[in-house]
C-alpha cells in the first residue's frame, strides 16, 4: 500500500474513535471507518490487507478487528469472495435485504436501503423460507422488468418454529404450514413426531434448515388437537407467524428487579410536574399507559403538554429487556389478549402511567398558534402522577355533559377537557390545510360471553375523543422529528413514501372510468388526494373510489432516512409517543435523551447502519402482528358464523380477484368467497385496472363495492375461511335488487366451490377478514 493510503486509513482520524473508546478498552477502527475505507480502496481487501492499512499490529487489536469484521459480515454489512477479500453489502451489485416468499416458490427482496424489490426465481429459494434475511447479487432484469438476483449469503433464518397440520404419507411424517408465505412442509422424522396424529394442528420446531436438495427437519414440541379450541386462537396466530410469547428466565429477573415503585433516586433531576392535572385517554380495555396530555391557553393559543412513559430510565441498551424488546418489535393486541414487548409488571406496571402513583416520564412541551401550527417545542425528562384514567366514551360523555355522574366526578378536570377540545379544534384545521389524507376506514369490535364464546360482532364508533387524541399524539410525533433533524441525532423516522409510479399509472386508468382525474401530474401530493376525497364525498360510490385510492398508497416503514410521510403531508416524522409497546419509540427516546445530557453526537449507541437494520426489523414485525391479528380474527369471526350456514345477508362486494369476489358482510365486517364456478354459466374476464369480473356472453359486471345478496354456503374455522353463494345482485340502498337480477341468482349449492385452482394459487384467505382490530392502531399516526 502506499503512503497516501496508509495516512488517509489512520485510526486517529475515525469519526467515531470517542465512541469506540468509551466501548472497548482497546478500540479498534469502527465499523463506519472500515466501510468507508473499503470503499475508497475500491477492491476487495483481506483481513491481513486491512490490519496493514489501519496500521493494526499487536494481539489485542488483531482480534479486535477479527471480531468486528465477523460481526459485520454477520450483520450483512460485509461479505467475503473466494479469496476471501471482504466487500461492502448495498451497493450496484450487491443487495441485502428480507424475504418475502410467494406460494409458487418464488420470492423477492426487500432492500434494507431504499432501493426496488429483487426477484427470486424458485430455484434461488430452495435454501430460504419466508422472512430470511439475505445477500443477494443483482443478475438483470427479468420479461416484466423487474430487478432479479442470485443468493450470495444468508444472514439470518427467520423461522425457528413452524405452526401447521402434521400428516402421514407413505410413513413419512410431515407439517404443512399454515402460513402459506411459507412453501416448503417442514419433514418431521418418525422419532420427533412426539405423538402427533395425522391432521393434527401442531408447533414444530426447526432443526435443520432447508438446503438446495432437502426440506427442513423439524420436530414436534406442540399439539393443539385436530380443531382450534375456543381461547387456542392467539397461540395458533402467534406461533404461525413466529412471534415470541415466552419470556426468557433473564428477562423476567431483570423486570423484578425493579419493584413496583419508582425509587426517590430516580426522581431527581427531574420536572416534577405531579401537581399538573395530566390525563390518559384510552380504550376501555386498555392495561398499558404510556401517554397522558395537558393543555392550557396562552396569549397567542396554546401550551400542550405530552408526557410519554420514560421506558429508557428501564430497559437500557444491551439488556436483556432490551435484546427481548428488540426482537419483538412491538406488541400484539388481540381480542381479550395482548402478547407485549415488555413484560407485564413493566407494560402495566412501572412503566405504565397510571393513575395516582409517581411516574417517570419523557414530556414533549408544545406551543400551539390559533391556526393549529406548531411554533415551539422542548423535550424533557418529567416526574408525574396522572390525575385520572380517561376513556374515549368518558371524555365524549363529559364534552357532550351528556353524563351528570361522570360531570360531577370529574368536575376538577371539566376546565381542562374544554381545553384539549379547543386545541384539538385549532390542530385539526391545520390537517386539514396541509391536506392529511384521512380515509373512512373502518373496524369491528368483537363481544364475547360469559363462556368466552364470541356473542357478537359490529363496528366500533371513533369520536371526536378519538381523534383529540390522535391530533395530540400526531404533533408530538412532528415535534420529536424536528428534534432529531435539528440537533443532527442519528434516529429512526415514520416514513410514507408516494405511491410508486405503477400504483399511480393505475389509479389514474381506474379513475378516467369513472370520470374523475387526480390532480398533480406525475408527482401528485396529499393535498391532491385530499382534494379528490373531498370531489367524491357524496357520490353513492364514494367508498369504491375511496378504497381503490388506499390501495395505491405505499406501506409505511421505520428508516434512519427522513423522506417524509406522505400520508400525513408532512416532511418528518418520528414516533415518541408509545415506547412500551414500540420497539422504534424507544431508541428515538435515547435519541432525545442523548441529546438532553450533551453529549457528542459521535458517541451515540446506534450506527446509522444499524438504524438501517433495526428499522427493516421493526418494520417486519408490525407487519407480522398486523397479518396474526388478522388471522386471529378471522377464527374468531368464523366461530361466530359457523352455526348461521344458509342465512342470507346483503353486503359489499370488497374485493374482485381472478377467482372471485369477496364480499363483505354489512354490520358485521366479515369478509367471504364467492369463488367464480359459483357465479352465472358464463366465462368471467378479470378486470385488474377496472376492479370487476365481465361475463363474456352475458356482460353481466361485478364491480368493487357493489351491494349483493348472499347465503352463507360453508364456513371453515381451522382454515379460517367463509365461502358464500350469490343470491342476487346489484342490489338498491334499501337492500333490494336493482332491475332485474335473475339473471344473477345462483342455481347451484355450492359444490363446485373448490373445483377452481385459482384460491390456492392466488392466496385467497388473505383477504379474509382483512381488517385488523389492534388496540388504537390509527390513534398513534
Amino acid at each position: 500500500m502506499t503512503e497516501k493510503d496508509t495516512e488517509s486509513a489512520d485510526p486517529s482520524r475515525d469519526p467515531y474513535l470517542d465512541r469506540e473508546k468509551g466501548k472497548y478498552e482497546s478500540p479498534v477502527p469502527s465499523r463506519e471507518y472500515i466501510t468507508q475505507q473499503l470503499e475508497a480502496q475500491a477492491r476487495p481487501l483481506s483481513r491481513k490487507d486491512l490490519a496493514e492499512l489501519f496500521g493494526l499490529t499487536d494481539e489485542d487489536a488483531l482480534e479486535g478487528l477479527r471480531r468486528r469484521l465477523k460481526a459485520m459480515e454477520r450483520d450483512g454489512q460485509l461479505v467475503r469472495n473466494r479469496r476471501n477479500g471482504y466487500v461492502v453489502v448495498d451497493n450496484q451489485e450487491l443487495v441485502r435485504g428480507r424475504i418475502r416468499s410467494s406460494p409458487d416458490g418464488s420470492g423477492v427482496v426487500h432492500p434494507d436501503r431504499p432501493g426496488p424489490n429483487v426477484y427470486l426465481a424458485p430455484r434461488e429459494m430452495h435454501r430460504l423460507l419466508n422472512r430470511d434475511r439475505v445477500v443477494v447479487r443483482l443478475t438483470g432484469d427479468d420479461d416484466d422488468g423487474r430487478p432479479t438476483g442470485e443468493l450470495v449469503e444468508i444472514i439470518e433464518h427467520a423461522n425457528q418454529e413452524i405452526a401447521g397440520r402434521y400428516y402421514e404419507e407413505s410413513g413419512i411424517g410431515f407439517v404443512v404450514p399454515n402460513n402459506k408465505r411459507l412453501h416448503q412442509d417442514l419433514i418431521i422424522p418418525g422419532a420427533d413426531a412426539n405423538g402427533a396424529a395425522n391432521g393434527e394442528l401442531v408447533t414444530a420446531e426447526v432443526v435443520s434448515q432447508p438446503s438446495q436438495r432437502r426440506q427442513p427437519i423439524g420436530r414436534i414440541i406442540e399439539v393443539f388437537g385436530t380443531r382450534i379450541a375456543p381461547g387456542d386462537e392467539v397461540a395458533v396466530a402467534a406461533r404461525t407467524h413466529g412471534i415470541p410469547v415466552e419470556w426468557p428466565d433473564e428477562v423476567l429477573a431483570e423486570a423484578a428487579g425493579f419493584g413496583d415503585e419508582v425509587p426517590e433516586s430516580s426522581k431527581a433531576g427531574r420536572k416534577d410536574l405531579r401537581q399538573l392535572p395530566l390525563v390518559t385517554i384510552d380504550g376501555a380495555d386498555a392495561r398499558d399507559f404510556d401517554d397522558a396530555v395537558y393543555c392550557e391557553p396562552t396569549a397567542s393559543g396554546w401550551k400542550l403538554i405530552v408526557a410519554i412513559a420514560d421506558v429508557g430510565a428501564y430497559v437500557t441498551p444491551g439488556s436483556a429487556l432490551d435484546t427481548e424488546a428488540a426482537e419483538r418489535g412491538n406488541s400484539c393486541y388481540f381480542p381479550r389478549n395482548v402478547v407485549p414487548m415488555l413484560p407485564e409488571n413493566l407494560s402495566n406496571g412501572l412503566c405504565s402511567l397510571n393513575p395516582g402513583v409517581d411516574r417517570l416520564c419523557m414530556v414533549c412541551e408544545m406551543q400551539i398558534d390559533r391556526e393549529g401550527q406548531l411554533k415551539r417545542s422542548r423535550f424533557y425528562e418529567g416526574l408525574m402522577k396522572s390525575a385520572a384514567r380517561l376513556t374515549y366514551e368518558d371524555v365524549d360523555a363529559i364534552h357532550n355533559e351528556r353524563d351528570p355522574s361522570l360531570l360531577r366526578e370529574h368536575e376538577p378536570l371539566l376546565k381542562h377537557i374544554g381545553d384539549l377540545y379547543a386545541v384539538f379544534d385549532a390542530l385539526r384545521i391545520d390537517r386539514q390545510k396541509r391536506g392529511a389524507i384521512d380515509f373512512n376506514t373502518s373496524e369491528s369490535v368483537i363481544e364475547f360471553d360469559h363462556q368466552g364464546q364470541v356473542a357478537d360482532v359490529h363496528p366500533a364508533e371513533r369520536t371526536n375523543a378519538h381523534r383529540l387524541i390522535e391530533e395530540c399524539m400526531v404533533k408530538a410525533n412532528v415535534a420529536t422529528a424536528r428534534f432529531l433533524r435539528r440537533h443532527r441525532i442519528p434516529s429512526l423516522y415514520r416514513v410514507h413514501e408516494p405511491p410508486a409510479e405503477q400504483r399511480l399509472k393505475n389509479l389514474r386508468e381506474f379513475l378516467a372510468q369513472t370520470g374523475l382525474t387526480l390532480g398533480g401530474g406525475d408527482e401528485p401530493t396529499a393535498q391532491d388526494f385530499s382534494a379528490l376525497m373531498e370531489t367524491v364525498k357524496q357520490r353513492p360510490d364514494r367508498h369504491f373510489i375511496e378504497s381503490i385510492m388506499l390501495r395505491s398508497m405505499m406501506a409505511a416503514e421505520y428508516r434512519p432516512d427522513n423522506a417524509g410521510h406522505f400520508g400525513l403531508a408532512l416532511d418528518a416524522y418520528a414516533h415518541f409517543t408509545s415506547p412500551i409497546r414500540r420497539y422504534p419509540d424507544l431508541i428515538v427516546h435515547r435519541g432525545i435523551k442523548h441529546v438532553l445530557s450533551k453529549q457528542p453526537i459521535e458517541a451515540f449507541e446506534y450506527t446509522e447502519d444499524q438504524l438501517v437494520t433495526v428499522g427493516e426489523h421493526c418494520s417486519m414485525t408490525d407487519r407480522r402482528a398486523e397479518e396474526a391479528t388478522r388471522e386471529a380474527l378471522m377464527t374468531l369471526k368464523c366461530r361466530f358464523m359457523a352455526s348461521r350456514i344458509g342465512e342470507e345477508f346483503t353486503g359489499v362486494i370488497s374485493g374482485v380477484t381472478s377467482f372471485g369476489l369477496f364480499v363483505e358482510l354489512d354490520g358485521l365486517y366479515v369478509d367471504g368467497l364467492i369463488h367464480i364456478t359459483n357465479l352465472e354459466q358464463d366465462f368471467f374476464h378479470f378486470d385488474a385496472i377496472g376492479h370487476r369480473l365481465v361475463g363474456e356472453r352475458t356482460g353481466k359486471e361485478y364491480r368493487l363495492t357493489d351491494r349483493i345478496r348472499v347465503r352463507l354456503a360453508q364456513v371453515n374455522v381451522d382454515d379460517g375461511k367463509i365461502d358464500f353463494d350469490p343470491i342476487a345482485h346489484p342490489l338498491g340502498p334499501d337492500g333490494e335488487p336493482l332491475g332485474d337480477s335473475a339473471g344473477s341468482r345462483s342455481k347451484g349449492n355450492g359444490k363446485g366451490r373448490d373445483k377452481g385452482k385459482h384460491r390456492d394459487k392466488s392466496g385467497g384467505k388473505s383477504r379474509n377478514g382483512r381488517r385488523s382490530e389492534s388496540r388504537n392502531r390509527r390513534r398513534r399516526g
